[in-house]
């Protein structure tokens, strides 16, 4: 049979690595939590940031609608112009035509 004496040490020495293995899952217990409050806060953070970018693609396609708005405004408005001038340059043509035959009318007085 073992020593009785043997058998304190051996008990000392569980009763420590008890406490060791207490101290280490008090450890454990307060790493897994704080993990958990991380990942609770990482999940909240990539919402936002989803909820951001929602909110700027929704922008980006506002603005290009407008865009699209505006460049047929300005189509409509550069053809405007380009039959304003046409006009223009016939109305021109006429009153040179008029010019020249007033000249050449006055040229045989």
């Amino acid at each position: 049979m073992t020593d009785p004496h043997d058998l304190d040490h051996r008990v000392t020495v569980l009763e420590s690595e008890v406490a060791r293995l207490r101290e280490l899952a008090a450890l454990t217990t307060s790493d897994a939590a704080a993990a958990r409050v991380l990942a609770g806060g990482a999940d909240r953070d990539v919402s936002e940031v989803r909820a951001e970018l929602r909110a700027h693609t929704q922008a980006l396609n506002a603005l290009r609608e407008t865009q699209l708005e505006q460049g047929q405004t300005l189509a409509a408005q550069g053809q405007a112009m380009a039959e304003g001038f046409a006009t223009l340059g016939t109305g021109m043509a006429q009153i040179t035509v008029l010019l020249e035959s007033l000249a050449g009318s006055a040229g045989d007085d």
